[in-house]
């Protein structure tokens, strides 16, 4: 069976209505795999130290918004010698379908890869009744 590959659309928080960032330092848009499987839709977002508790994810108006903080923490007792990447900030949105049942919406994340479960909404097909008049 093949597998549908389903286009998302992405905003760019530079181009979303002048929305400017409040933190201080780089923000980086994690990389993302957008795929589905049976009644549901996964978002893999690349999120480099990123935990549970360093994450935030909202939906608001049909905008799916993800937010990462990253602190420079080197290991204790030792200096930073050389370094290849900045910490920094992740965010990404997100236009989400009608399709998506948003209250069954799930999150996990592992080793620096942010899962988001999106499960399709039963079709909301409405019979109206008509009445003579």
């Amino acid at each position: 069976m093949a597998e549908k590959v389903k286009k998302a659309e992405k905003h760019d928080h530079k181009n979303n209505d002048n929305v400017e960032m409040t933190r201080s330092g780089k923000t980086y848009q994690p990389d993302v795999d957008i795929y589905e499987q049976g009644e549901d839709i996964y978002i893999l977002a690349e999120m480099a130290g990123i935990t549970e508790k360093s994450v935030d994810i909202s939906l608001e108006r049909n905008v799916l918004t993800i937010n990462g903080t990253l602190k420079d923490k080197a290991p204790e007792g030792y200096d930073l010698v050389y370094s290849n990447y900045e910490p920094g900030n992740y965010y990404r949105t997100f236009r989400i379908p009608d399709e998506i049942n948003r209250d069954k919406i799930e999150a996990t994340v592992n080793n620096g890869v942010l899962k988001l479960k999106l499960p399709k909404a039963e079709p909301d097909l409405r019979k109206i009744t008509v009445k003579a008049s």
